[in-house]
């Protein structure tokens, strides 16, 4: 299941699989710039960030923004999908409040929902 652009589906699943050991996750969509690559887009372009990951869970609620952030980070093979994951960790009611930051929309309006197959 890896694309050309190197876009590694089957370990994009595997981790929100292991975010959703450690807490039970409501979403988890995945976008960026190889997401982009995935989809066609231009080689010249602005890249941003390679890959995003926006998981909303409850179960954030009371553990602050970096520890929850650095442990979803450090769940991410990024041997296995060739570069970092940045790690947007929400509550749903923090996602509200966020969705309109320019990479939280874009995540949420064409990112690849990780829990669906």
């Amino acid at each position: 299941m890896v694309a050309a652009a190197g876009l590694n589906l089957e370990e994009a699943h595997r981790y929100a699989r292991r975010v959703g050991e450690r807490w039970p996750i409501e979403r988890a969509l995945l976008g960026g710039a190889r997401v982009d690559d995935h989809r066609g887009a231009p080689a010249q372009r602005e890249r941003g960030s390679e890959y995003v990951a926006i998981l909303v869970s409850a179960g954030f609620d009371g553990i602050p923004w970096l520890e929850r952030v650095y442990q979803a980070e450090s769940l991410w093979d990024g041997e296995t999908m060739g570069a970092p994951v940045e790690a947007h960790c929400y509550t749903p009611v923090e996602l509200e409040r966020k969705r309109d930051l320019p990479v939280v929309a874009w995540v949420l309006r064409r990112g690849i929902d990780l829990q669906a197959r």
